[in-house]
């Protein structure tokens, strides 16, 4: 990961995630957080999926993106999708609009990861690194250094 988009979305995805960890925990206790999960047991097996695919997404694998994306808008896409029939119709409330918020939040990142992935690979197949390219690509060098190596004119005794 080179790009500073990479790191940014890593980072946006492990603190929705914790964000998402802490009101799972404080919901399964009885405290009342800014959401509460639509279905507790699968909350709990996206936040270990998600984990394990942020992960992997760190290390540049396109199915752990993959895999978060579809978790992602199967979890998070038809309670979305039934929010915005509620906004058309006027029946949503201020609690429901949170909601909505989080899982729009949550949609947006699962793309932006994939496509980050996606846009990565490429990069990753042809890697450049200014640092060593100059000495390990660079035939002119090669050629200085050839010229200059067998003039050693050391006695021996």
């Amino acid at each position: 990961m080179k790009n500073f988009s990479s790191w940014l979305i890593a980072m946006f995805a492990f603190m929705f995630w914790g964000f998402r960890l802490v009101g799972t925990v404080l919901s399964s206790i009885g405290i009342e957080f800014m959401f509460t999960p639509s279905n507790m047991t699968m909350e709990i097996v996206l936040l270990f999926l998600t984990f394990i695919c942020i992960c992997f997404m760190i290390k540049r694998k396109l199915l752990a993106a993959v895999i978060y994306l579809i978790a992602h808008f199967m979890y998070y896409g038809p309670s979305f999708a039934s929010h915005l029939t509620q906004i058309v119709d006027g029946t949503i409330d201020a609690t429901q609009v949170m909601g909505m918020l989080f899982e729009f939040f949550a949609l947006v990142l699962a793309i932006a990861a994939l496509f980050d992935v996606l846009l990565d690979k490429n990069r990753k197949a042809h890697p450049t690194d200014k640092k060593t390219d100059w000495f390990y690509k660079n035939k002119a060098y090669d050629r200085k250094l050839d010229e200059r190596a067998d003039k050693n004119n050391y006695r021996t005794l």
